[in-house]
């Protein structure tokens, strides 16, 4: 086992909140406890914080992309991974040295077995998710990095990355999701995202579902004197178009605080890439106004994500099969998203979809954007480490009236759609959940 993976199990010994879902298990004391203990490595280098229920990840990674285009070294954080543990925890183009990753487990670990329970906040246990935070920290601090993006776990106010101390913030479109962690309404979970915004720090916001959703982050701005601003005020003439053949979406859109207008073509595809762009681009030339366009353009041209909308047009051992498309989706609107994209680019031709989602999405409104579209259906579980609820996902799609094969054997399942798909020559599309695409990209790394 390389270090990474005996890190692994070493983490595995502590509460993972992604595997088991615990209320009243987030505060910051600890991982501000932890951070002094290590001489508040989050403070190294500059750094922009993200947080929002959809397209954190993308925003997040485009930011990266920027400063890295820019020739600054930058450290990239965020969740979840797909096939690599180091996905978390990168720079805006790959993997850190092996060293860094080493040296800092080395540095880590016996530190953290060297604390007495007793003199933790409270005598609470550490979380998983404060360890691989921390980790982060020291990553970058060991890197040297020039700059740090952070994506929020979840929520905002009381996620183990709201201890740093960011230059600008950003929050990208917020959904009704973890209602039983985060609130039940939209300005509920607006206010635990709207967290983050730091005295005096900037944020960028983007445009949201509800004007209620755009008052409570104003207020909480305002109540912190931090300057905000909502990208729909700042942006106009967004456009794009699908290039079928390179798989690529060209971009339009302008601001004034541009020269000109920013266009290039990307390869994070669909829609809301599009707003997501816009609004990393504004975060980055607000702190950094000298940034000139054509950098920004290369930046958000080399941003790539697992999972997120990724063609594969030649499968291995699945010669038959025309395409397989993973995007990992977990909401209603953003599989919503998903469909106009697939739709756009295979418009008329013959699909099949494999599907998982967590126990607690809304598998009810989700299934009915499936009918009328796929020629069969394959339901499963997203792995074994999400929980989930297979007969929920049974009773929506028959009430949805929609044809399907269901089976918790979710490696049997993957086999099975990938394996018609071959057979009959139909596009995959892949969606519900990240732990699903995982869990397709393992079986076919064993092709």
């Amino acid at each position: 086992m390389n270090a990474i993976d005996v890190f692994n199990d070493w983490l595995d010994g502590y509460l993972n909140f992604e595997r088991q879902p615990e209320k009243n298990i987030f505060w910051l004391d600890t991982i501000d406890y932890l951070c002094k203990r290590f001489d508040n490595p989050q403070d190294f280098a500059p750094c922009i914080h993200v947080a929002g229920s959809k397209g954190k990840g993308s925003v997040s990674k485009m930011i990266a992309c920027i400063l890295d285009e820019a020739g600054y070294k930058t450290g990239l954080y965020s969740s979840p991974h797909i096939l690599d543990f180091r996905e978390r925890i990168c720079t805006a183009t790959g993997f850190f040295p092996e060293e860094i990753y080493e040296q800092t487990i080395k540095e880590m670990v016996p530190n953290i077995e060297a604390i007495i329970p007793e003199r933790l906040p409270a005598e609470r246990p550490i979380t998983w998710f404060e360890l691989v935070t921390l980790y982060a920290f020291l990553c970058f601090r060991r890197a040297k990095v020039d700059w740090s993006v952070y994506e929020v776990g979840l929520g905002g106010r009381l996620d183990s990355t709201n201890v740093i101390r960011p230059k600008i913030c950003c929050i990208t479109p917020i959904e009704l999701e973890h209602t039983e962690f985060l609130g039940d309404t939209l300005e509920k979970i607006a206010a635990e995202k709207a967290g983050i915004i730091k005295n005096c720090t900037p944020v960028v916001i983007a445009r949201q579902q509800t004007e209620n959703v755009d008052i409570v982050i104003r207020e909480k701005a305002i109540t912190r004197h931090a300057p905000y601003y909502f990208i729909d005020k700042l942006v106009k003439n967004l456009n794009y178009k699908f290039d079928v053949d390179s798989k690529k979406m060209k971009i339009h859109f302008e601001s004034e605080i541009f020269n000109r207008p920013i266009e290039t073509d990307m390869s994070l595809l669909g829609t809301m890439q599009l707003e997501n762009a816009a609004l990393a681009s504004i975060v980055v030339r607000k702190i950094l106004p000298n940034l000139t366009e054509d950098v920004i353009e290369r930046g958000l041209a080399k941003a790539t994500l697992p999972g997120r909308f990724e063609i594969e047009e030649k499968v291995t051992g699945y010669e038959g099969l025309p395409a397989l498309v993973l995007d990992g989706a977990h909401t209603c609107k953003s599989i919503k998203l998903t469909l106009d994209t697939f739709n756009m680019f295979y418009d008329n031709q013959k699909a099949n979809l494999l599907f998982a989602c967590a126990a607690d999405k809304d598998v009810k409104d989700i299934s009915l954007l499936f009918r009328h579209r796929f020629e069969h259906i394959f339901i499963t579980k997203p792995g074994e480490v999400k929980k989930s609820n297979l007969n929920a996902e049974e009773e929506a799609f028959k009430n949805a009236g929609l044809s399907f094969t269901a089976d918790a054997d979710f490696k049997k399942v993957i086999q099975l759609a990938l394996e018609d798909s071959a057979k009959n020559g139909r596009l995959l599309l892949v969606t519900g959940s990240f732990y699903l695409i995982a869990e397709v990209k393992k079986v076919l790394a064993k092709c």
